[in-house]
Protein backbone atom coordinates (compact mmCIF):
# COMPACT_ATOMS: atom_id res chain seq x y z
CA UNK A 1 0.00 0.00 0.00
CA UNK A 2 3.15 1.94 -0.26
CA UNK A 3 2.47 3.21 -3.56
CA UNK A 4 -1.39 4.42 -2.46
CA UNK A 5 0.19 6.77 0.30
CA UNK A 6 2.40 8.24 -2.11
CA UNK A 7 -0.14 8.41 -4.56
CA UNK A 8 -2.44 10.31 -1.89
CA UNK A 9 0.15 12.44 -0.96
CA UNK A 10 1.02 13.62 -5.08
CA UNK A 11 -2.89 14.01 -5.18
CA UNK A 12 -3.33 15.96 -2.39
CA UNK A 13 -0.19 18.26 -2.74
CA UNK A 14 -1.18 19.06 -6.81
CA UNK A 15 -4.77 19.74 -5.53
CA UNK A 16 -3.82 21.81 -2.70
CA UNK A 17 -1.43 23.80 -4.84
CA UNK A 18 -3.74 24.11 -7.63
CA UNK A 19 -6.32 25.40 -5.10
CA UNK A 20 -3.41 27.50 -3.46
CA UNK A 21 -4.63 26.63 0.13
CA UNK A 22 -2.18 25.60 3.11
CA UNK A 23 -2.93 22.55 5.50
CA UNK A 24 -4.30 24.89 8.48
CA UNK A 25 -6.80 26.16 5.77
CA UNK A 26 -7.84 22.75 4.72
CA UNK A 27 -7.98 21.48 7.84
CA UNK A 28 -10.62 24.61 9.09
CA UNK A 29 -12.81 24.01 5.90
CA UNK A 30 -12.65 20.22 6.00
CA UNK A 31 -13.21 19.66 9.84
CA UNK A 32 -10.05 17.21 9.46
CA UNK A 33 -7.52 17.50 12.01
CA UNK A 34 -4.17 19.44 10.66
CA UNK A 35 -1.76 16.83 11.85
CA UNK A 36 -4.11 13.89 9.49
CA UNK A 37 -3.50 15.89 6.72
CA UNK A 38 0.33 16.26 7.02
CA UNK A 39 0.51 12.96 7.91
CA UNK A 40 -1.29 12.48 4.21
CA UNK A 41 1.13 14.31 2.44
CA UNK A 42 3.97 13.49 4.03
CA UNK A 43 2.52 9.64 2.74
CA UNK A 44 2.94 8.29 6.23
CA UNK A 45 -0.41 7.04 6.40
CA UNK A 46 -4.31 6.03 4.54
CA UNK A 47 -7.00 8.10 5.38
CA UNK A 48 -10.08 6.76 7.10
CA UNK A 49 -13.25 6.77 4.70
CA UNK A 50 -14.92 9.77 5.72
CA UNK A 51 -11.20 11.56 5.73
CA UNK A 52 -10.90 10.66 2.01
CA UNK A 53 -14.56 11.52 1.05
CA UNK A 54 -14.42 14.83 2.80
CA UNK A 55 -11.33 15.84 1.03
CA UNK A 56 -12.50 14.53 -2.30
CA UNK A 57 -15.90 16.83 -1.77
CA UNK A 58 -13.99 19.97 -0.92
CA UNK A 59 -11.59 19.66 -3.80
CA UNK A 60 -14.34 18.38 -5.89
CA UNK A 61 -12.73 15.44 -7.34
CA UNK A 62 -13.67 11.80 -7.11
CA UNK A 63 -11.58 9.65 -4.14
CA UNK A 64 -10.33 7.26 -7.26
CA UNK A 65 -8.52 10.41 -7.95
CA UNK A 66 -7.07 11.09 -4.81
CA UNK A 67 -6.20 7.38 -4.57
CA UNK A 68 -4.24 7.27 -7.68
CA UNK A 69 -6.77 5.03 -9.32
CA UNK A 70 -7.59 7.43 -12.05
CA UNK A 71 -5.85 10.50 -13.93
CA UNK A 72 -9.14 12.06 -14.53
CA UNK A 73 -9.62 15.33 -11.84
CA UNK A 74 -12.22 17.05 -13.47
CA UNK A 75 -14.54 18.47 -11.52
CA UNK A 76 -17.70 16.40 -10.16
CA UNK A 77 -20.30 17.00 -7.72
CA UNK A 78 -21.10 13.38 -5.86
CA UNK A 79 -24.12 12.17 -4.19
CA UNK A 80 -24.30 11.58 0.10
CA UNK A 81 -23.06 8.82 0.34
CA UNK A 82 -25.14 5.90 2.34
CA UNK A 83 -23.88 3.95 5.22
CA UNK A 84 -21.85 1.41 4.29
CA UNK A 85 -23.33 -1.33 5.57
CA UNK A 86 -26.46 -0.44 3.10
CA UNK A 87 -24.17 0.03 0.05
CA UNK A 88 -22.98 -3.46 0.85
CA UNK A 89 -26.53 -5.15 0.62
CA UNK A 90 -26.86 -3.21 -2.45
CA UNK A 91 -23.24 -4.33 -4.42
CA UNK A 92 -23.69 -7.92 -3.49
CA UNK A 93 -27.43 -7.52 -4.89
CA UNK A 94 -25.92 -5.40 -7.97
CA UNK A 95 -22.97 -7.66 -8.80
CA UNK A 96 -24.68 -11.06 -7.90
CA UNK A 97 -22.35 -12.07 -4.90
CA UNK A 98 -23.05 -13.60 -1.84
CA UNK A 99 -20.98 -12.84 1.38
CA UNK A 100 -19.70 -16.31 1.04
CA UNK A 101 -18.42 -15.70 -2.29
CA UNK A 102 -16.83 -12.32 -1.85
CA UNK A 103 -15.26 -13.52 1.93
CA UNK A 104 -13.60 -16.40 -0.38
CA UNK A 105 -12.53 -14.28 -3.76
CA UNK A 106 -11.25 -11.34 -1.44
CA UNK A 107 -10.26 -13.21 1.57
CA UNK A 108 -11.88 -11.46 3.59
CA UNK A 109 -12.79 -12.91 6.72
CA UNK A 110 -16.32 -13.74 7.55
CA UNK A 111 -15.89 -11.41 10.67
CA UNK A 112 -14.80 -8.40 8.80
CA UNK A 113 -17.47 -8.41 6.16
CA UNK A 114 -20.21 -9.30 8.77
CA UNK A 115 -18.77 -6.03 10.82
CA UNK A 116 -19.24 -4.02 7.86
CA UNK A 117 -22.14 -5.64 6.80
CA UNK A 118 -23.88 -4.63 10.23
CA UNK A 119 -22.31 -1.45 10.43
CA UNK A 120 -19.90 -2.07 13.39
CA UNK A 121 -17.12 -1.11 10.91
CA UNK A 122 -16.35 0.58 7.89
CA UNK A 123 -13.54 -0.91 5.01
CA UNK A 124 -9.91 0.78 5.57
CA UNK A 125 -9.05 2.12 2.17
CA UNK A 126 -7.14 -0.95 1.54
CA UNK A 127 -10.23 -2.87 1.26
CA UNK A 128 -11.79 -0.58 -0.42
CA UNK A 129 -9.16 -0.89 -3.24
CA UNK A 130 -9.49 -4.54 -2.90
CA UNK A 131 -13.27 -4.57 -3.27
CA UNK A 132 -12.75 -2.13 -6.48
CA UNK A 133 -10.46 -4.55 -7.96
CA UNK A 134 -12.87 -7.27 -6.78
CA UNK A 135 -16.10 -6.00 -8.28
CA UNK A 136 -14.77 -4.09 -11.33
CA UNK A 137 -16.11 -0.63 -10.13
CA UNK A 138 -14.57 2.63 -8.71
CA UNK A 139 -14.10 3.51 -5.37
CA UNK A 140 -16.83 6.27 -5.74
CA UNK A 141 -19.65 3.37 -6.83
CA UNK A 142 -18.45 1.32 -3.87
CA UNK A 143 -19.04 4.27 -1.54
CA UNK A 144 -22.17 5.28 -3.31
CA UNK A 145 -21.20 8.38 -4.39
CA UNK A 146 -22.31 7.99 -8.11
Amino acid sequence: MNHVMSNISESLKDLMTEAEIKTPALARATGIDASTILTLLRGDGLPYIDTLVKLADYFHCSTDYLLGLTDLSQETTFRQRPPFSEQLTFLLQHFHVTKYRLEKDTHLSEKTVNRWHNGKTQPTVESLIRLSKYFGCSVDFLLGRV
